[in-house]
């Protein structure tokens, strides 16, 4: 059943930066559900049928594009803007791909790779190879209120007041809490995914576009200093759970020990599943986690990778 809305965004109402000047596109209240229809990352430049030469031809000025401003009536800087994801409907098809100079393990990984997807949420996956099928949980990769900071603002960092975070929680059901930095709060989104693994390895998810609906309430019985959010029932909805192989990096510098462990997996892929580096690679961003399993015993710490094995039962 479709979310109700009393506004929308249109797909043309974009921007490519954070900028607390800009007038916003619409205008609403508290409980005033408003759509949003997104573009991909990749503001549409890549379609279906493309070669990896569209990955080589992307023009970075225009990519992640941000649907909005929206100003929130009322909001005013210390108040918490709440943020209910009330709905995510996404295109049919996404792409994934390896961008030279971009993602966790790029100085190892400088060649291009595409591969766009089929999105069957019929049966709730989408096909990767024949035997490996990633299961489909929609979100929002961007999702954020405007900086205090004046000026213009890249869209690809995170900021304590939302932005680029990737989290994959960030889906139908979830209720976000931003702080609120500027007037009317100038609250916008984008970079739909259709499916991510935590930590996004490769740099990308498999982007598509989406109609997001949203609704807004305002508090000020209490402050945050960065984003904070409640997510319902189980984290992991998307599909069966048949055990995980899991990988592990260690040492005294987490970013290094992250690379280990997804250096790590790449390896069990190509061993035991017929992939091809780069293919291991974006398999790695698009359907596996790494996690902190241990940051208190210095002098070296550890991190997990871990990739369902629901993946190659079909």
């Amino acid at each position: 059943m479709a979310a109700r809305s009393i506004h929308s965004v249109r797909e043309d109402q974009y921007q490519h930066v954070w900028d607390n000047s800009l007038p916003p596109v619409v205008t609403v209240r508290e409980d005033e559900p408003v759509t949003l229809q997104t573009r991909d990352a990749g503001n549409d430049q890549i379609k279906p049928g493309d070669g990896v030469e569209a990955v080589l031809n992307l023009d970075f000025a225009r990519v992640n594009p941000i649907s909005g401003p929206i100003a929130v009536e009322g909001a005013r800087p210390g108040d918490v803007l709440q943020v209910d994801i009330l709905e995510i409907e996404t295109r049919p098809w996404g792409w994934t791909a390896n961008i030279p100079g971009f993602g966790l393990l790029a100085d190892e990984y400088p060649d291009p790779f595409l591969h766009t997807w089929e999105l069957d949420y019929e049966k709730g996956v989408a096909q990767f190879r024949p035997g490996i099928n990633v299961p489909l949980d929609p979100f929002i990769g961007v999702i954020g209120v405007a900086p205090g900071e004046a000026g213009q603002h890249e869209t690809l960092p995170p900021r304590k007041v939302g932005g680029n975070m990737d989290i994959k929680f960030m889906r139908t059901g979830t209720t976000l809490f931003l702080p609120v930095a500027v007037e009317n709060a100038l609250f916008s989104l984008g970079d739909a995914h259709a499916a991510q693994g935590d930590g996004e390895v490769c740099g990308v998810a498999i982007e598509t576009a989406a109609r997001v609906t949203v609704n807004f309430k305002l508090h000020r019985s209490f402050t945050l200093k960065e984003p904070g959010y409640f997510v319902q029932g189980a984290l992991v909805r998307r599909g069966p759970e048949l055990g995980y192989h899991a990988t592990t990096g260690i040492g005294p510098d987490l970013m290094e020990a992250a690379r280990d462990a997804v250096r790590g997996m790449i390896t069990f892929l190509t061993r035991t599943k017929d992939l091809a580096p780069l293919e291991a690679y974006a398999l790695c961003s698009v359907a596996g986690d790494l996690k902190i399993s241990e940051i208190v015993d210095r002098p070296n710490w550890v991190v997990s990778f871990l990739l369902p094995d629901a993946l190659f039962h079909a």
